[in-house]
């Protein structure tokens, strides 16, 4: 793939103009004036069908697995090999988060957690029951969902300063003590998907195993922090959670048992979230390349456009090398998917590695080239600056990234 379809380009225009109608005009109220961003992105989820397709491909899943419960014969599904319906939809999925990242990230972050993880947790791990009750509403953002894992002391070590604990009632529930922070869409959640450790007596802390719950807004003893005030990416909500003594039964254990949802499908979900940042860069470059080249080639200094200075080109180049770079990265993973195939760790790790890092680079770098008016909120291109730093910390550092790279790597020798 070197280039969109005739399909697809036409599918992008169309992102586009429902951004430039119902989400550029609304950019300070959701990104600076605590307006939730709930009703714009669900204005954008029933244009585009995506609660239908949700609903279908909802009800398909359900119905094959209740046959195969029955003990009816169902055909299997190819797990592997070229699908070219995958790829396609692999493109359609890129298309909104690379158009909507352009001007405003966090509505890509807010939906993407509570349709991706909320729902996509309990459609991947939980049991038929579970999923009746309560995945539809997530992944048609009927309702808002949440994915908690982080803590104060745990943020890079999720497993190992895990302190949020579940302890077994003997009536087979459980009690959950124990807080989460940085939650996307903590505030306004309706449904959680809470990870913690089982609070095992005589088990060590860093052996203990780690199980996951589905949790409501107003339960009893669960609190929702207000919104925090962050660096950027104002239109996706972040909070605390705070729980002291919920009670849960084992309907919400997340998969019907302690190992249905436990470390690997926490790590299974950040490989998921890996794969998105590379669109989600490429918006943001795309965007900080064509404010910048335009402001280059409008801006007379010296009695000249800036955009004749080689020190401004050079940055305008570098720029482009990281579009290209970034562009063919999104066209890769969409042929891998097509071809049926996975990114291994070491590879989905360096995407999101390179990712983020070209994105705060560009993004600093068009705030040069606009100079005074590029650190005036007006410019737009401030707000790329500050939205892409979460890109080097959320879905694991940078830091975190060379290691899973290093050790994937050296795992195979």
């Amino acid at each position: 793939m070197i280039q969109w379809s005739e399909q697809q380009q036409m599918i992008q225009k169309m992102v586009r103009d429902f951004v430039e109608k119902e989400i550029v005009p609304h950019l300070d109220d959701i990104e600076y004036n605590g307006v939730p961003p709930y009703d714009i992105l669900r204005k954008l989820i029933k244009t585009f069908g995506m609660d239908v397709m949700a609903q279908q491909s909802f009800e398909k899943q359900l119905a094959r697995e209740k046959a195969i419960a029955a003990g009816e014969t169902v055909e299997e599904k190819k797990k592997d090999g070229p699908s070219a319906m995958a790829g396609e939809e692999a493109a359609m999925r890129m298309i909104p988060i690379i158009e909507i990242c352009k001007h405003a990230q966090g509505l890509v972050t807010a939906m993407g957690v509570s349709m991706g993880l909320g729902g996509g947790a309990i459609m991947s791990k939980g049991t038929i029951e579970q999923k009746e009750r309560w995945a539809l509403p997530l992944l048609t953002l009927e309702k808002v969902g949440a994915w908690a894992i982080s803590e104060p002391n745990a943020g890079s070590d999720a497993f190992g300063q895990m302190k949020t604990l579940a302890k077994r009632d003997g009536n087979g529930g459980y009690i959950i003590n124990g807080s989460k922070t940085w939650i996307t869409n903590g505030p306004y959640a309706d449904t959680i998907i809470l990870i913690c450790k089982l609070d095992e007596e005589g088990v060590p802390a860093d052996q203990r195993k780690i199980v996951s719950f589905i949790l409501d807004s107003g339960m009893e003893g669960l609190e929702q922090s207000k919104p925090f005030k962050k660096m950027g990416i104002g239109s996706s909500p972040t909070g605390e959670l705070f729980l002291s003594d919920v009670k849960v039964g084992p309907d919400r254990l997340l998969g019907g048992s302690e190992d249905g949802y436990g470390r690997s499908g926490a790590k299974g979900t950040f490989m998921q979230e890996r794969a998105g940042v590379a669109a989600m860069a490429l918006g943001m470059v795309e965007r900080a390349l064509q404010l910048s080249t335009q402001y280059a080639h409008d801006r007379v200094q010296f009695g000249r456009a800036i955009g004749q200075n080689q020190l401004i080109q050079l940055k305008l180049a570098k720029m482009e090398v990281a579009r290209t770079n970034l562009q063919n990265m999104v066209f890769r993973y969409i042929e891998m998917t097509a071809a049926g195939q996975q990114m291994t760790l070491a590879e989905a790790s360096a995407m999101k590695l390179y990712a983020a890092q070209a994105a705060m680079e560009v993004a600093t770098e068009a705030v040069q080239i606009h100079g005074g008016y590029g650190y005036m909120r007006e410019s737009r291109v401030e707000q790329l600056m500050r939205d892409a730093k979460i890109l080097q910390i959320y879905a694991g550092t940078d830091e975190m990234q060379i290691i899973a790279i290093a050790r994937d790597l050296l795992g195979r020798v």
